[in-house]
């Protein structure tokens, strides 16, 4: 029988994502209007949206341990059937009362738990759901699906919560939930699981010093993950002063915003298109990444002061490089992981991937207090420059062993 990569495991973990990022497109952007859009201001807009990465900061550390010595499909079937629980409620409350700052808050805080530990089960067990030899493949296909759904669902999201508002969006998400979660149940996978199957502090602690031990031998996995958590807490840093702009200058609105924000999966949806067909040869991997960073980096920097034609080539130019180099990272780097230390490995850097971010965007969301939108986002993209030189330029010959490798 001829090998590919569309295992009835990977079509079912692959349609089941498809379904549940309908709802979390449309979920995410009305959260990132509503707090703007009802108290005008981009420092409780960005602390709304810190506040939902606060649990990524300790959570997943905490839970690590347990996702790599015990059954992970469990964990991400029973995390999508709670969330079910949690949007319902939250949208059937919606529809009979107003807006309420700290319910809001309260609201991101939960789903922000629920997402560290669900993302980091998601991400540990996905690369034993791609069959051997097709890595590049399977990640490229992860890759493209939620931009490929932000591309279509992004202005679908803008009407239903122009016209509508959030409560409906919410009990959406529920179904949606609801379905991915039963199609998950159908996944047959025999993980390895500890002896005995039985939780021990002992134990729980020991995986702990494992994990660092391993990490504090690995100088290119710690180069690549000391980088990227400040690039994606910069880039996030702007999203809200981003939106302020959309919202505040002549010229602009909402409906902009989506197709800006479309523009961007369009371009990410065709080079994950480019990199499902052509495989990019191992030995210039880590070339391209660097010069994409690069690239990526003072796109960001002008974005802001061109006309909006030339900000939705910019945006695409720049997904059709992120989805490439975002590939070639996470196919490399997961296969480069032991299963046995890829939860704790993962928990490591997500916790970087939260402090960075929701300190950043904190930042970011003061300085649009005081200064020109377009002139935040100026400033804080073009911090990004110099450490892309001094942690991936400078840590070549770290990287490259475990970018230029046949996964």
């Amino acid at each position: 029988m001829k090998k590919t990569l569309w295992s009835k495991n990977f079509t079912i973990i692959t349609l089941g994502t498809v379904i549940s990022a309908i709802g979390d497109t449309a979920m995410g952007f009305a959260l990132s209007f509503v707090v703007f859009d009802t108290t005008g201001s981009t420092l409780l807009s960005a602390l709304f949206t810190a506040v939902s990465s606060l649990p990524r900061i300790l959570l997943p550390i905490l839970v690590s341990p347990y996702l790599d010595n015990f059954r992970r499909k469990p964990v991400i079937v029973g995390l999508d059937y709670f969330s079910c629980a949690i949007y319902l409620l939250f949208g059937l409350y919606l529809l009979h009362n107003p807006f309420h700052l700290p319910l809001y808050l309260f609201f991101s805080l939960l789903g922000g738990c629920i997402g560290s530990v669900y993302g980091l089960a998601y991400q540990s067990l996905y690369p034993n759901l791609i069959p051997e030899g097709f890595a590049q493949k399977g990640y490229t296909v992860s890759g493209m699906l939620y931009p490929t759904v932000l591309m279509v669902m992004t202005p679908v999201a803008s009407i239903l919560y122009t016209q509508f508002g959030l409560a409906p969006i919410c009990l959406v998400e529920s179904l949606l939930l609801a379905v991915a979660a039963t199609m998950e149940t159908q996944i047959r996978l025999e993980e390895r699981t500890k002896k005995g199957s039985r939780f021990s502090f002992r134990d729980y602690m020991q995986d702990f010093k494992d994990g660092f031990a391993y990490l504090k031998k690995e100088k290119g996995l710690l180069r690549i993950y000391s980088y990227m958590p400040v690039t994606q807490g910069l880039a996030e840093a702007t999203d809200p002063l981003i939106r302020a702009w959309f919202r505040t200058a002549p010229g602009l609105n909402i409906t902009m915003y989506a197709l800006f924000t479309s523009a961007q999966f369009i371009g990410r949806t065709i080079g994950g298109l480019v990199h499902y067909k052509f495989e990019i040869p191992p030995e210039k991997r880590f070339s391209l990444a660097y010069a994409v960073y690069l690239t990526y980096s003072v796109m960001d920097t002008v974005l802001l002061w061109t006309g909006f034609p030339l900000m939705l080539a910019n945006r695409a130019v720049c997904g059709f490089l992120g989805i490439n180099s975002a590939t070639m990272r996470e196919s490399s780097v997961q296969n480069y992981i032991p299963d046995n230390m890829r939860a704790k490995v993962n928990a490591i850097f997500s916790t970087l991937f939260a402090l960075f971010p929701a300190l950043f965007t904190l930042i970011g969301g003061a300085l649009g207090e005081v200064l020109d939108y377009r002139l935040c986002v100026t400033i804080i993209s073009g911090l990004g420059i110099l450490p892309c030189y001094l942690v991936i330029g400078r840590g070549r010959k770290d990287i490259e062993k475990i970018y230029n490798r046949k996964v």
